[in-house]
């Protein structure tokens, strides 16, 4: 019985995914050793997406789906709205996977919300994770618009992170130097600069 919910649950997250959100090796080895957390996940998320793709996130925070405040509520509400079913330490090591899996995107090349990943881009991922998580978990019965607004007002106060940008929108380390993508290709240390979101 287990053996076929495991099979099932990996098909399901392979096949209903798009080739740009397609689930990484590492990820759907998750989901086999944690099937059940797997298909509550499957569920929260489709629920989730709604409330993400509302144009008010955008109006709220800004337009950076990579390194932006816009990234940062992406990872600290779908953390958060995990975290209200399914244990953090389940949570965390599926974070984990996720960003192994964005290491080996970048080995291949391949973007994430138009950016090839680095390490300070995972660095954030992971410390927005927790922030979901802790939300999450102080927050398990309020509704997905609630913890909606929990997590844009801690974003707000400075509690995600992000990462730095000028005012035209590009990169700084955090002598607020411009970062030269061209001088960074193929490199997985890039010098950006992590700050807090106020």
């Amino acid at each position: 019985m287990i053996c076929r919910i495991i099979i099932f649950c990996v098909i399901v997250s392979i096949s209903s995914q798009s080739k740009a959100q397609k689930a990484s090796r590492q990820e759907l080895c998750w989901a086999i050793w944690h099937p059940f957390a797997a298909l509550k996940m499957k569920k929260i998320k489709k629920q989730a997406t709604l409330i993400y793709n509302q144009p008010e996130i955008k109006t709220s925070l800004d337009n950076y789906s990579s390194g932006g405040k816009l990234d940062a509520f992406r990872h600290t509400f779908f953390m958060a709205a995990f975290a209200q079913k399914i244990k953090t330490k389940k949570l965390r090591k599926l974070g984990i996977a996720h960003e192994k899996g964005n290491y080996h995107q970048f080995l291949k090349r391949e973007k994430e919300n138009s950016e090839v990943p680095d390490s300070l881009s995972n660095a954030m991922d992971l410390a927005n994770n927790e922030l979901g998580f802790t939300i999450g978990s102080a927050n398990k019965n309020v509704s997905l618009e609630e913890l909606k607004q929990t997590v844009i007002k801690e974003i707000l106060n400075g509690k995600a992170f992000i990462l730095k940008r000028n005012k035209e929108g590009h990169f700084v380390d955090c002598n607020n130097n411009l970062i030269d993508p061209a001088a960074y290709s193929g490199k997985w240390f890039v010098p950006k600069c992590l700050v807090p979101s106020k």
